[in-house]
């Protein structure tokens, strides 16, 4: 029995045990039995409920809701619950989403905040990634929401490796943050059903992609949609071309040559198409159709497989192989829009107001209270977000650049008047090229900036950032993203110390 398996019959049989539990009590005390997936959001839940609500959160403290895995023990909170409260946009990891819509209780409210906020004044942003690879930076994606096929967000967008034509093999992998690294497609032992992939609707993720020797390859990706209790329905398929080490103008025809920017090969599940998404040509992303890319996979992206047993997959140790790399370090699955919105204060009032509304609609008894206590969070959220506008301004505006391990600041950057600068995070399991470090040294000196920013609950993805900014003596500081600490436990204080840091760190040298 697979390991999805047997955590798929824990969860229903956790849901089985509390079907009998009455609602609307939390543990004897009368109050109202709230769930969210994050800390933050369950601080927003509690500030606004108060002794009428009991909130857990499931992802524990320092917890990261991008890759967070539930347990059964979660699966049976949801099915007590008598309001569950998510982010999504996808920020949860999908099984957490999956777990949760599987077992709310019928009738009880299951709110994503981040998408119905917008109609209580929030403000969203896309998600804008563009790290200067001098390589195409090549990912999968999912787009449209696929309703009239039956698509939920718990459903699963299937996408496998049907065919391989070329005169070596490929491998299609993600690097986990700890440097342990997820097979997709592998076609050193032919292509099956093994080679198949899941990412839910309107979702994008990076990946690696390794040729094993020079030439012309073709490859096809077919794409099916799995809804509820269904037989997965397919939806497309599309054969791409890739011209590795050799001159991508030789390929037959007039394609689109992608050498560089940001691509995804995409599943349309409204189209019912595959093609590329792609940004090549024009500088925003556009369609187009499978049969007219070509994909260039330069010398310049040549690598050598690393010592490590873990990536024995690729090929014997010291050879040499072409990459198209992940860059983005971890399981980074996401979608076109920033799910990160209460890094602007205003967009967290957004969500209290819509906590207010959904809470009074489950337990009308306690509107007046909920009424009381989000008016008096809301005064405390104006005076915060003038505090963070007023501690950033302080800062000269030349130094209003933000180095970071994680892409999680776009909103604060936006509200508060700073620039988000990235940089490509290197594979774990290989030492930093001298490239990448050149590219993350003249990115930091460039800039002149006196700090960079990792989150407490990241170290592992700072380490190459650390190392440079002790190389060049600028300081590395801390900023709170997804998650709380032991010493940082509510948002308003999260917001505080961000923006403390910020003065401190960028302000104070100047």
């Amino acid at each position: 029995m697979s390991r999805g398996t047997r955590t798929g019959i824990a969860l229903v049989a956790a849901t089985a045990v509390l079907a009998a539990c009455s609602p609307g009590q939390a543990a004897g005390t009368g109050a109202l039995r709230v769930v969210t997936t994050t800390e933050i959001l369950a601080d927003l839940a509690h500030e606004v409920g108060g002794d009428r609500v009991s909130v857990d959160s499931i992802v524990p403290s320092g917890g990261d809701p991008h890759s967070y895995e539930p347990t059964p023990r979660d699966a049976a909170k949801v099915a007590e619950a008598d309001v569950t409260f998510t982010n999504h946009l996808l920020l949860e990891e999908h099984a957490l989403i999956k777990t949760i819509d599987a077992n709310a209780r019928p009738g009880t409210p299951n709110v994503s905040l981040a998408e119905a906020a917008e109609t209580y004044g929030a403000s969203v942003i896309p998600l804008v990634e563009d790290i200067g690879l001098d390589v195409a930076w090549l990912g999968l994606a999912v787009r449209g929401d696929g309703k009239a096929r039956g698509a939920t967000r718990a459903s699963d967008v299937r996408l496998s490796a049907a065919k391989l034509d070329g005169p070596g093999t490929v491998a299609v992998y993600l690097t986990e943050a700890l440097g342990q690294p997820e097979v997709y497609f592998n076609s050193a032992d032919g292509l099956d059903g093994a080679d198949t992939t899941t990412l839910p609707p309107a979702a994008h993720t990076h990946l690696n992609w390794a040729f094993s020797k020079p030439g012309v390859y073709r490859l096809t990706l077919s794409a099916q949609l799995a809804t509820g209790s269904a037989a997965a329905a397919d939806v497309g398929s599309g054969t791409f071309t890739f011209a590795v080490g050799v001159d991508p103008h030789t390929v037959p025809g007039r394609p689109v040559i992608i050498g560089t920017g940001h691509t995804d090969l995409a599943v349309d599940l409204d189209r019912g198409q595959v093609y590329a998404y792609t940004d090549a040509g024009t500088g925003q992303q556009h369609a187009v159709a499978a049969d007219q890319v070509v994909i260039d996979v330069p010398n310049r992206a040549l690598e050598t497989v690393p010592g490590d047993p873990r990536f024995a997959f690729l090929g014997a140790p010291g050879t040499s192989i072409h990459q198209l790399p992940q860059a983005v370090l971890g399981k980074h699955v996401h979608g076109e829009i920033d799910p990160h919105l209460w890094e602007d204060v205003r967009n967290a009032k957004a969500y209290v107001q819509l906590i207010r509304d959904t809470l009074k609609q489950r337990d009308p008894a306690g509107a007046a209270t909920y009424d009381d206590n989000a008016r008096a969070y809301v005064a405390r959220l104006d005076e915060l977000d003038t505090y963070v506008r007023d501690q950033i301004a302080r800062i000269p505006a030349d130094r209003r650049q933000l180095i970071t391990t994680h892409d999680a600041f776009g909103y604060l950057a936006k509200a508060y008047a700073m620039t988000v600068a990235g940089f490509v995070v290197p594979n774990p399991a290989q030492e930093p090229s001298a490239d990448q470090v050149r590219k993350l040294t003249e990115t930091i000196r460039n800039l002149k900036v006196p700090a960079v920013f990792a989150e407490p609950n990241l170290k592992q993805r700072a380490t190459v950032l650390t190392q440079i900014a002790g190389d060049l003596n600028v300081r590395v500081c801390q900023l709170y993203g997804d998650s709380f600490d032991a010493t940082t436990r509510n948002y308003l204080a999260m917001m505080r110390h961000n923006a403390d840091e910020l003065h401190r760190c960028l302000g104070a040298a100047a």
